[in-house]
């Protein structure tokens, strides 16, 4: 495993942003556990990525101004639904009563589909790995789904990190109604912010 591979996918997995997020949302507002249900769905939502860049379907992505607009939308669209939901207290940072705990399902899919709604991660995976498979190499196959197991794997490792810090000051945040009001309203504009940011990505 080449350092340079791993070194630029940890600065990619550490930098802050959607699944960082929502991971930090769900900790905060449910404690670890959700946090780490919500990191293993927004890695689960890195699969069909990493699928289209084997299978060449990214290649559409990067040609496609139809396609790539569609999805880019589409993950506009759902960033918007994320910050409207947290700020009526239905969404990222909703405080789940002891008698009413969270759906890991429905967590689960909702970091698959802030990943999957991310048209960057498929352009990304088609322009990063091959640079790391040789063009005549008789295993590419393989080693494209070892170098994407480990994109997967660190992603992973991360974002528990960030839900389980998250986590840990969860008591101070939920016990102060003020608090939690402006937490809301940051990770709310936060979920804005990186909505406007995809709307203005080009590919």
């Amino acid at each position: 495993m080449r350092v340079e591979f791993l070194l630029t996918t940890l600065i990619i997995v550490v930098t802050p942003g959607t699944g960082v997020l929502y991971t930090l949302a769900a900790g905060l507002s449910r404690g670890a556990r959700a946090s780490i249900v919500a990191a293993i769905g927004c890695t689960l939502g890195i699969v069909p990525h990493m699928v289209a860049a084997i299978t060449g379907l990214a290649a559409l992505l990067h040609t496609s101004a139809l396609a790539f607009q569609t999805l880019k939308y589409l993950g506009v669209a759902y960033l918007l639904y994320m910050a409207w939901s947290t700020l009526r207290d239905k969404g990222a940072l909703a405080v789940e009563e002891a008698t009413a705990p969270p759906s890991a399902i429905k967590v689960v899919v909702s970091g698959i589909l802030i990943n999957i709604l991310n048209p960057k991660l498929t352009i990304f995976f088609f322009a990063f790995l091959p640079q790391f498979v040789s063009a005549g190499e008789p295993s590419a196959l393989v080693r494209m789904l070892e170098l994407s197991a480990v994109f997967m794997l660190l992603t992973l490792v991360v974002f528990v990190g960030y839900g389980v810090f998250a986590a840990t000051v969860r008591d101070h945040v939920v016990s102060r109604p003020r608090v939690l009001t402006w937490m809301r309203r940051v990770f709310a504009g936060a979920f804005v912010a990186l909505g406007a940011r995809l709307a203005l990505a080009s590919r």
